[in-house]
């Protein structure tokens, strides 16, 4: 079966027949049509890649930073919930590989291994904490303590989420957690309501980013930001870090792939702050064309939790292996040798040929 596993398709295709239905449509499903969840991906196949030639790529170094902290190359894994529905080992084998690989986990706030039992499985990994502000505001302290004291580097804000998106597919099927698994970052008086929308503050302004700053010294990245203004808006409120991020397609149907996003909140940003993506990357030239429309690092979703499917830890790692290897030698081909050659030449609309015929 190793041998198949080339691409990161093979992996969905493999999850989509193994995983319990329960959790194959919680993973897949996004919000309403899921137009933007098809669009997340199909949208990185507008862009047209414009390579240079001759320009000794003999050798190439995937090396970047990440508010300062070094990772391997420039792909992360992003929050998403649950892991144990797709394997037993779940956050602590995703941690674990993400370590092996040398890159960033960000851990989620609705994980099924707590922020501490993460930390004791992979002690020396880089880990960032996502979460919301709750209206629960002291038990949101707490959360950004206990990361803290677990050592945890930056932050994550989600702030797509003043209420849940509706997925047709959980709706129709009731979603439920599966009755062995627990969210244990929540505590036992609030974890009944961790589904519903009881939890949320919909009152929220960028005030809860200027808020959470007050409450730690650690990098918050603000995650959900698809336009301009709102990136202005989370850098004057004092946000370290921008992820431009649909929520997997999972919140407002019909909004803008990532891809499509990330340059006009890059403009906005103009340089105050690190930029990242995540949505629809299967690919290494999907991850080479985000980083030339002005990414510094990219983060993946479903394949990881597709790789936790399929081996655990050890399928993580190979879905980070292909994309690291697409990588690297979509950057031969295209004439660069480390990430900062990656330059927004390399990368156009497929508009631009068009206009031409």
């Amino acid at each position: 079966m190793a041998d198949r596993m080339v691409c990161l398709d093979d992996f969905e295709e493999y999850a989509m027949q193994t995983l319990p239905r329960n959790a194959r449509d919680y993973y897949r499903s996004g919000a309403n049509d899921q137009q933007t969840l098809q669009d997340n991906r199909d949208a990185f196949k507008r862009y047209r890649l414009r390579p240079r030639m001759l320009r000794d790529v003999s050798r190439r170094d995937l090396h970047t930073t990440i508010q300062g902290q070094s990772i391997d190359f420039p792909i992360g894994i992003a929050p998403t919930a649950f892991h144990r529905m797709a394997h037993a080992e779940g956050e602590v084998a995703t941690a674990k590989a993400a370590f092996a690989m040398g890159t960033c986990l960000i851990l989620a706030t609705y994980a099924t291994t707590s922020i501490e039992d993460v930390v004791k499985a992979a002690p020396d990994s880089l880990k960032w904490f996502q979460l919301f502000i709750f209206k629960d505001r002291d038990f949101t302290r707490r959360l950004v303590q206990r990361a803290e004291n677990c050592n945890y580097k930056a932050l994550v804000l989600t702030v797509d989420t003043p209420v849940l998106g509706k997925r047709v597919a959980s709706v129709r099927k009731k979603f439920v957690l599966p009755q062995h698994l627990r969210t244990p970052n929540f505590e036992v008086s609030i974890e009944e309501d961790v589904l519903t929308e009881s939890v949320y503050d919909a009152s929220l302004t960028w005030d809860a980013v200027r808020l959470l700053k007050s409450w730690t010294t650690l990098p918050v990245i603000v995650k959900g930001v698809l336009t301009g203004a709102d990136a202005a808006l989370a850098v004057s409120s004092g946000a370290d870090g921008i992820m431009v991020s649909n929520h997997g397609a999972r919140q407002l149907d019909y909004v803008a792939a990532t891809i499509d996003a990330l340059s006009e909140v890059v403009k906005a940003v103009n340089g105050r702050c690190e930029v990242y993506l995540d949505g629809g990357v299967r690919t290494g030239t999907d991850v080479l064309k985000a980083l030339a429309l002005g990414a510094r690092a990219v983060f993946i979703g479903r394949p990881a939790i597709y790789g936790l499917a399929y081996k655990g830890q050890e399928g993580v790692q190979r879905v980070l292996e292909i994309l690291k290897d697409e990588l690297s030698l979509a950057m031969a081909l295209s004439g660069c040798r480390s990430i900062g050659e990656i330059q927004k030449s390399l990368v156009i609309h497929e508009s631009y040929y068009l206009s031409r015929l």
